[in-house]
């Protein structure tokens, strides 16, 4: 798993991908994928600060060269081909929170994975968890330092992994968009079996939509 942070491009020879490799490792010559834009390439090389290197491992930082030209931009992340994450706008997720003022289900918050930001809301609030007792119960929203399980709906693909397996790209964090502040953190269990269905609009709708467009 390789979060791009950067993308490095000093002259018209060169485009490289800058970041740190969080878990796994990267040869020259590996097929990789990139998400969410699903783009396939090889490896051409592996920089760092010290030299070239046929091949790396996490938690090191290196800059990453691929064979063919693809658009890749900051928050992108470059996987093996042959080991694919989870590519979805829609997740289950333990949550905690951490912000004096309670979670509200549907309000905008950012949400933040790895080196990708997005915004997004907690569409349904599951269940909450004791902590004492683990025990489950309803709950309209989540105080403060109460842990959830709940459903987030993103407003763009991300790629991740369930927590279980992968705690580097598998955990997020919760930013409120007016303060910028932190106030919750959450792991992924699984993605939503329906966050990639279309949404299939009834004629009402595209009719308001021509309307809309046509006189504003």
């Amino acid at each position: 798993r390789f979060p791009v942070q950067y993308v490095n491009r000093p002259h018209l020879n060169f485009r490289g991908f800058a970041g740190t490799i969080v878990s796994g490792q990267i040869e020259v010559g590996d097929e990789v994928t990139v998400l969410p834009s699903g783009k396939t390439s090889k490896v051409k090389s592996i920089f760092t600060f010290d030299g070239d290197l046929p091949m790396s491992t996490a938690p090191n930082a290196v800059t990453l060269t691929l064979e063919d030209e693809i658009d890749i931009s900051r928050g992108d992340m470059i996987v093996k081909a042959s080991s694919m994450p989870l590519n979805a706008n829609s997740f289950k997720s333990h949550m905690v929170w951490m912000a004096e003022d309670a979670l509200i289900p549907n309000k905008q918050y950012s949400f933040k994975f790895a080196t990708k930001t997005v915004s997004g809301s907690v569409s349904n609030l599951n269940y909450k968890i004791d902590v004492n007792t683990l025990e489950s119960s309803e709950a309209l929203h989540l105080n403060l330092n109460e842990i959830g399980v709940t459903d987030i709906k993103l407003t763009q693909n991300v790629a991740c992994d369930p927590y279980t397996s992968n705690r580097a790209t598998g955990a997020f964090i919760v930013i409120d968009r007016m303060s910028n502040g932190t106030v919750g953190a959450g792991m992924i269990i699984s993605a939503n079996q329906e966050s990639n269905s279309s949404h299939e609009y009834s004629e009402f709708e595209l009719e308001f939509n021509t309307l809309v467009r046509k006189h504003f």
